[in-house]
């Protein structure tokens, strides 16, 4: 389940991404950050019904998911704005790398719950 996850994460963020996703970045109420939130938790979704999940597990973890991940996109891209970081500075690639993590402990924290809660 965790190599989907990451799997999935790999094309949401790196190949699915929209122009409109990526433009307006620092912007708290962004639709095009909504939208990339979104497109993780269809992938997401996919990956927990292929392993069965229950629907009201799903909902709940999507639910979390899209807020999750929206908000660490946000934290980032308005941390990155405010210090005006390019990919020439090492300071990016920390905040690039943090990102990664927090999105890679997302989905430990996400298996941990299905296997606590709806693993049959």
């Amino acid at each position: 389940m965790l190599c989907l996850l990451l799997i999935k994460h790999m094309f949401a963020d790196y190949y699915l991404q929209t122009p409109k996703m990526l433009s307006g970045r620092g912007e708290y109420f962004h639709l095009g950050r909504a939208q990339h939130a979104a497109v993780h938790v269809v992938g997401s979704v996919v990956v927990f019904l292929v392993f069965g999940a229950p629907l009201l597990f799903i909902l709940i973890i999507a639910a979390l998911e899209w807020f999750i991940h929206f908000n660490i996109d946000y934290i980032k891209a308005s941390y990155s704005d405010k210090k005006r970081l390019e990919p020439t500075q090492a300071a990016f690639w920390r905040a690039a790398g943090l990102d990664q993590l927090m999105h890679n402990l997302t989905y430990l924290a996400m298996v941990w719950a299905w296997v606590t809660f709806a693993a049959a």
